[in-house]
């Protein structure tokens, strides 16, 4: 069982504790990602947001249960210190271990340029969240077409390299995330950051515990 610290800035909560029907799946926890270990920062595989995102987010959740879906999480806030990790693994070209799982096409030392990462990302402001969804049924992933964190053209909105369900299942996210004041990434199906964001021009980094 994992014992939140509860210690949060004012304006942050656990996400799961205004949505307890959540899975999470938190990526930069462990060695499942990009980078391929885990991420600075991350003390715990919790997922946070700022109040004002969540009670948002929580009008996605509601909404989209109704249709038969939960939200999976992949990340949520994120610490400067985490976003320096991932500059720190761009500037090693030696370090390809999880090339092919996520970037197989790229070379990791345009990421930043192609806009995939970034060396100040929105999720430290902590209104910006990485997610998919699951079936409530089944609780098995729905398929999206790419896998999260999948560097490249098949994880752009409005790509036509995946199939009419793959794009229905997108939209299912989509739709109801900016009908609820998200705006999505282009270049990124998982990626949302809350319009009007409590926190817009500061950056945390307060660890995930």
């Amino acid at each position: 069982m994992i014992v939140k610290k509860n210690n949060l800035p004012k304006g942050f909560v656990y996400i799961d504790d205004m949505i307890p029907s959540v899975h999470l799946d938190i990526r930069y926890y462990g060695e499942y990602n990009f980078v391929g270990q885990h991420i600075d920062g991350y003390k715990a595989p919790l997922a946070i947001m700022s109040l004002k995102g969540v009670t948002a987010l929580k009008k996605v959740s509601d909404e989209l249960e109704k249709k038969g879906y939960l939200l999976l999480i992949y990340d949520a806030y994120r610490p400067q210190k985490g976003v320096n990790d991932f500059v720190r693994w761009s500037k090693d070209a030696k370090d390809t271990k999880m090339k092919i799982e996520f970037y197989p096409l790229l070379d990791k030392r345009n990421l930043f340029k192609l806009g995939f990462i970034s060396s100040k990302s929105g999720h430290t402001r902590g209104s910006t969240i990485d997610l998919s969804l699951v079936h409530k049924s089944t609780g098995k992933v729905v398929d999206m077409g790419s896998p999260f964190d999948f560097f490249g053209d098949i994880s752009n909105h409005g790509t036509k390299l995946i199939n009419k369900q793959q794009t229905g299942n997108r939209n299912v996210l989509k739709n109801a995330m900016v009908k609820y004041g998200f705006k999505p990434y282009s270049k990124e199906w998982w990626h949302y950051t809350l319009i009007n964001e409590p926190f817009p021009k500061q950056y945390f980094n307060f660890d995930v515990e």
